[in-house]
């Protein structure tokens, strides 16, 4: 009997090392039971897509920025007396001895100049505020969607609410915040001794420039001469920031990260898995094109790897936006 006991002692020693050795799983491989949701890449057309909440406006301000680096000499711009059309040169941008021209476009008057004369100037900065001779669409923008419309416009359609639309409509100026416009007062000519002095009198009520405001983040659009517009009717504006064909596209929550650069949880053929730095393009919501980094062969988990959180905090999985 004292044999025995010793001898069941060790057979249950064994048992339980061979028992909690088959319990344990291979490195990179999920927990035995876990329900695995998996996806593929596959192909579609891209569009990426930017609306925006505005309204009709009579008289709307827009900016026009300096085309090249260099310093901006401002003309002296005399009152309209009817809706300009031909093009008004407001400024020129003097740069190694030639100058490049700023114009107002026919159909807007100069409402102001925004910085001081013979001031550095670079390229895509606000230098001239200038007011729409009649109605226009404004949609204004928030910091969230400024990088997202800023740097291409492919197109902008406008759809007024319980009114007409959707319609093109044409972009005026630049999207930048713009501060109070100047109009500086004309200068008086230069005295004749040979003639007396005549008093400068100041312009006619119809015919004196009234400065700009300054202005936030929007865009300006103008539509169609044949659209009813409704000053102040409620409007959607629609954005095309850029296309694709043919993408390489995954569902948003397969993908973390954003602006570019990615991670996907690539799940092999033998269920292991491994984290895949992709790079990223364009999204409508519901997937985004995956550059580089994966091909159509393989398949990823869904959801998408957990974004590292700070001290204390937990991951968000699958941010593909």
């Amino acid at each position: 009997m004292r044999r025995v006991l010793p001898l069941l002692t060790v057979l249950g020693l064994l048992a339980g090392c061979t028992q909690s050795a088959t319990s344990q799983q291979p490195p990179g491989l999920a927990d035995r039971g876990t329900a695995v949701t998996t996806a593929k890449p596959t192909r579609q057309d891209l569009t990426n897509k930017v609306s925006l909440g505005g309204k009709v406006a009579l008289g709307p301000t827009f900016g026009l920025v300096a085309p090249i680096d260099g310093e901006v000499r401002y003309l002296d711009v005399k009152a309209p007396t009817g809706t300009p059309t031909k093009p008004t040169k407001v400024a020129n941008i003097w740069a190694g001895g030639k100058l490049t021209a700023v114009e107002v476009p026919a159909g807007a008057a100069f409402a102001g100049r925004l910085v001081e004369d013979r001031s550095k100037v670079t390229a895509g900065m606000p230098i001239v505020s200038a007011r729409q001779v009649g109605y226009g669409i404004v949609a204004d923008i928030d910091g969230a969607q400024a990088y997202q419309v800023s740097d291409t416009l492919q197109s902008v359609t406008a759809q007024v609410k319980s009114g007409p639309g959707p319609f093109a409509c044409t972009v005026l100026g630049t999207l930048a915040a713009l501060p109070a416009g100047v109009i500086p007062e004309p200068k008086p000519p230069a005295p004749n001794p040979s003639a007396s002095a005549a008093p400068v009198l100041p312009p006619p009520p119809g015919q004196q420039q009234q400065p700009s405001e300054s202005t936030g983040m929007r865009l300006v659009c103008v539509g169609p001469a044949d659209v009813k517009l409704i000053n102040g009717a409620a409007a959607t504006v629609e954005v095309i920031t850029a296309k694709t064909v043919g993408a390489l596209v995954l569902p948003v929550e397969a993908v973390a990260g954003s602006h570019g650069k990615g991670q996907v949880e690539v799940v092999k053929a033998d269920q292991s898995r491994e984290i895949r730095e992709v790079t990223l393009g364009l999204t409508d919501g519901k997937v985004i094109e995956i550059k580089s980094g994966l091909t159509e062969e393989e398949t990823v988990a869904v959801p998408g790897p957990n974004i590292p959180a700070a001290k204390g905090g937990q991951g968000v999985p699958g941010m593909g936006k």
